[in-house]
This record gives C-alpha cells, structure tokens and sequence, in this order.
C-alpha cells in the first residue's frame, strides 16, 4: 500500500488536523510564502515521492488567494513525483457560476475545475457542491458528499413532533427532502427569485407548514438574505419554533448582522467546512465537525474501498 501524506494550505488549518487526528496519521508541513512582488510560492516540506498525496484546502475568502495556493501545491506535489495527488475541496467556492446566465461571462465553476486537473490533481473530494452538475466538469474522479447525516444526527436528539423541514428554493428541494427522510418528517419548500447577489424575493411556501415547527435548511449561507426572506414568509404562515441549518456557513457581509437581528431563530447549526471566526459566532450557533466524514471518506480513497457505500441506507 502506498504512504499517505497529508497536506494543507492556510486556509482551514483547523479542519485538517481534525482530519488527521481521525486518520491517525501527522498533517505534513507545508509552507507558504507571499513575496514582494504579491505573488506567492509554496513548499511542501515532506517526502511525496511514490505517496498518496491529499492537500486540504477550503475555497473560502480570499477565495482567489486560496485557490492559487492550492494549484501551487498541487503542482508542487506533482513535482515531487506524488504516485497520486487528491485535492479536498471542502467548499467549492465557484460551485455557483455552473451555467451562462448572461452574455458574455465565464462558466467558471468548469474553468477552475480545468485549473485544478491541470495542476496536477488527479481526484477531488468535496462536500455539498452549490450545483449538483459542477460534478461533471471535471475530467478526473470526483467523491461528492454531502453532511446531511451530521445535521441529521444532530437533530434527532430534539423533539421533532409536529416540525417540518423547509427549503427555502425548489431548486435544493431535493436535498432538503433527502434530510427530512432521515428525520421522518414532512417537507415543504420555497418558490425563490434571485434579484441581484444579495437580494431574493420569496413568492410562496409550497407545503403546509401553519402552526408547524420549522427547521429551515440550505446547502450555504452566504450574506443571509435567502434565510431572511424565507422567515419573513413562515411566519406570515404562523409557524411556531424555527431552527436553521446548513453545510457552509460562510456568513459574509452583513449575514451575522441580519441573522442576530431575528430572534426567534431558536437555533443555526452549521457544520466547519468552512472557518468561522469568533466574532461571528452567536449565542445559538452551533458548529458542527464533519472531520470524521472527510477522515472515513480520505482512507477509504487510500486503500479503494467505496466511498458512496458511507451514504448507503443512510437513516
């Protein structure tokens, strides 16, 4: 069996010990350098020759910065005669751009996809991609997964009677269904228009959730104007206690001022895909780790075992 060999960039120092604690494995060293010039060099400061290289990188802000830290290192890798090199995305940042919705523009979520390849990776995992379809711009393996089961488990523990799950856009329905049948719940969603990048509008709840319970779930939150939107239109439905949760809780601009500002938010469970700083951590945040899920998904990628075979029958 090849040697693993665990590397990450600046980005989420943090999560990648957690994976290395659950791999039993040392997180190698790495460096990175930011000239006078603004450019920036990397080192990858361990032996990769004939490994099984994996470098941890979350595309989160700077996403720009982060992104080309992470093809340095990729390429790095290559360079140093890796026997193969997976790139562990957990928040694909330009999972967004996934279609030509104006003229002229880039399809960029294929174009760093392409990036990526070229550098040097030879598979991607990633969790909870913005469009399921950026999956198929890849021309390597890629392992997607999801955190549903993390949030799932988390909210067993709470009673759900008379509590429904809600999309908050038809368009992640699907997702949003998969998550109420692991909670044995009914699930409604949201008819959403996107006006500009931090304004939505919400038509209609499709599903009945008056006098219900609600937990509010998306892929992301990024400004919060989504969430924001769809409370305003549950609670012209009279529903009773709200819980919101989601996979990356990106939280930018003025995301925290608006989510502080509803206060019967009973509860925001999010996950560390990406890193949260103090100052954006409310008093009924709750972080939860899906480093085990990255460890479980990272070695069963090392030794070929399947890795969808985690999702299987998941309740």
């Amino acid at each position: 069996m090849k040697r693993i060999a665990v590397f990450s960039g600046t980005a989420h120092p943090e999560l990648a010990s957690a994976i290395c604690r659950g791999l039993r494995t040392r997180l190698s060293p790495s460096s990175v350098t930011t000239f006078s010039n603004d450019c920036l060099g990397v080192q990858l400061q361990a032996n990769c020759r004939e490994a099984d290289v994996f470098i941890i990188q979350p595309l989160v802000p700077p996403v720009q910065q982060h992104l080309v830290e992470l093809l340095l290192m990729l390429d790095a890798a290559r360079g140093a005669s890796a026997a193969r090199i997976t790139a562990v995305i957990p928040h694909y940042a330009y999972a967004r751009s996934d279609k030509k919705d104006a003229p002229r523009i880039s399809i960029a979520a294929r174009l760093v996809a392409d990036l990526l390849v070229t550098a040097g990776a030879n598979r991607v995992l990633t969790m909870t991609l913005h469009s399921a379809q950026v999956h198929g711009f890849f021309s390597v393996p890629v392992d997607h997964l999801n955190a549903l089961k993390v949030l799932a488990a988390h909210f067993r523990r709470r009673n759900l009677r008379n509590t429904i799950v809600v999309s908050p856009d038809l368009g992640h329905a699907k997702h949003a269904t998969e998550f109420a049948r692991m909670l044995k719940l009914p699930v409604a969603a949201g008819s959403k228009q996107r006006l500009s990048d931090d304004r939505v509008t919400i038509d209609a709840i499709v599903g009945d959730v008056r006098g219900k319970n609600v937990i509010v779930i998306d892929d992301e939150i990024a400004n919060g104007g989504t969430i924001v939107e769809a409370l305003a239109k549950l609670r012209e439905l009279r529903v009773k206690r709200i819980a919101v949760a989601c996979t990356h809780g990106l939280f930018t601009g003025k995301a925290i001022e608006r989510l502080r500002a509803q206060s019967d938010i009973e509860e925001i469970v999010t996950t560390d895909t990406v890193p949260i700083l103090e100052e954006k951590r409310l008093p009924n945040m709750r972080i939860l780790s899906v480093a085990p899920l990255l460890a479980d998904a990272i070695g069963r990628i090392h030794v070929g075992k399947s890795v969808s075979a985690m999702f299987d029958g998941a309740t």
